[in-house]
């Protein structure tokens, strides 16, 4: 039988907005943690960022409009407004983070001290708490105090200088990646410091930075560079250390075909009716072919060429070799393997994508949608009302 989602019973306060501290409060609340998410009195910043917006009642007879991108990453929370300019409001908001267990913030470092809801205050009133910052560049450092932003840490970190055709503009990844990124990071310490808590019976304060999350997930290619010496380069849908390895053109479009090993190669050259190639010393090892990546490459584009991608798949497929289609969103949405594995969710009837995990006993916690603003007040202490600009 089911269990219950791993992290029910942990109470979390989350003082952030936009997406990388949310994206931490969805995915604890999907594990079942109870996220109280604590609005300005016009709400979180990306109720507004639509179209689409998803329209439901407020509660009091009229209708809250709300951007899907807010639905992206608040699912599972309860929402509160809070005026920390406010003596009243204040005490309750701090009454409620007494008996948290975990605040998420992502406020200007020091923003938060003027009303005691730094890390030092908090802790000194609730000694097991942690509490998890989120900035563009982290509590320390020269750059400690600018603001950051996900699309210019992509462009600070390298990954734009690594993204896009080598004759083409540096492009930026599709979806916010350092945000989601900086996100699971948060995660990831959050939980090792509740494990710590665990046996210190302590809290501690986790300091996450969009930069150096950015700079952490470019893994080989930055090795490439600190063990080799070589800067890395664009190479369009190309891998810098293993071929064929990128997009390849048929005849009614593209397919991707990944080897990874001299295996996959010599049966890519048996399906594809090119066995010399297998055979050829060009192209005996892994570090051949890179080193003759545009010749090979191009024999190998001239025969996909001939024939529909569907034909190629299949048949790459039946062969071992990986290989597949380059969907659009929704077909990627819509394929049998995604609905099976019950990634596309709809709690109270707003469709979403749940957090990517599965357990052999436990469950997830997806059975509520991201909350309507303010709707938990009443259940804390009559309400924590208004955010004022200057807190933010």
């Amino acid at each position: 039988m089911p269990q219950d989602a791993p992290l029910k019973g942990l109470k979390v306060v989350e003082l952030a907005r936009i997406l990388a501290g949310p994206w931490i409060g969805q995915t604890l609340a999907d594990l079942g943690a109870e996220v109280i998410k604590v609005e300005a009195p016009e709400g979180d910043d990306t109720r507004r960022w639509g179209p689409p917006f998803v329209e439901r009642p407020d509660g009091a007879g009229g209708t809250e409009v709300t951007a899907a991108y807010f639905h992206a990453a608040n699912r599972g929370k309860r929402s509160v407004t809070c005026d920390f300019t406010d003596a009243g409001d204040l005490a309750r908001l701090k009454a409620l983070i007494a008996g948290a267990d975990v605040l998420i913030e992502n406020f200007k470092v020091g923003g938060l001290a003027k009303f005691g809801l730094d890390y030092p205050s908090l802790s000194a009133m609730n000694p097991r708490l942690v509490y998890a910052s989120i900035t563009g560049f982290g509590q320390t450092g020269p750059r400690a105090a600018q603001p950051g932003y996900d699309f210019l840490v992509q462009g600070m970190c390298g990954i734009m200088d690594l993204t896009g055709a080598p004759e083409g503009e540096p492009q930026k990844v599709g979806v916010a990646w350092i945000d989601i990124f900086t996100g699971l990071y948060g995660v990831i310490g959050i939980q090792a410091a509740l494990a710590e808590r665990a046996r210190s019976g302590l809290g501690q304060h986790v300091d996450l930075s969009l930069l150096d999350c950015g700079i952490g997930v470019l893994a080989n290619q930055a090795t490439n560079f600190l063990l080799g010496g070589v800067t890395p380069t664009r190479l369009g849908n190309a891998h810098p250390n293993i071929v064929p390895y990128q997009v390849f053109p048929a005849s009614d479009g593209h397919l991707i075909i990944a080897c990874g090993n001299d295996r996959q190669f010599a049966a890519l050259c048996r399906a594809l009716d090119l066995g010399p190639l297998g055979t050829d010393p060009r192209y005996g090892s892994n570090a051949q072919r890179v080193a003759h990546r545009e010749t090979l490459c191009a024999l190998i584009a001239d025969r996909t060429a001939q024939a529909e991608k569907a034909h190629w798949i299949s048949a790459l497929e039946g062969a071992g070799v990986p290989a597949g289609p380059i969907n659009s969103v929704p077909e990627a949405l819509d394929e049998p393997q995604i609905l099976q594995r019950g990634m596309r969710i709809a709690p109270e009837g707003i469709a979403g994508l749940r957090t990517p995990i599965c357990f052999s006993r436990s469950t997830l916690s997806l059975s509520h949608a991201a909350p309507k603003l303010g709707a938990g007040d009443g259940a804390f202490g009559g309400g924590l009302t208004e955010v004022s600009e200057d807190s933010k």
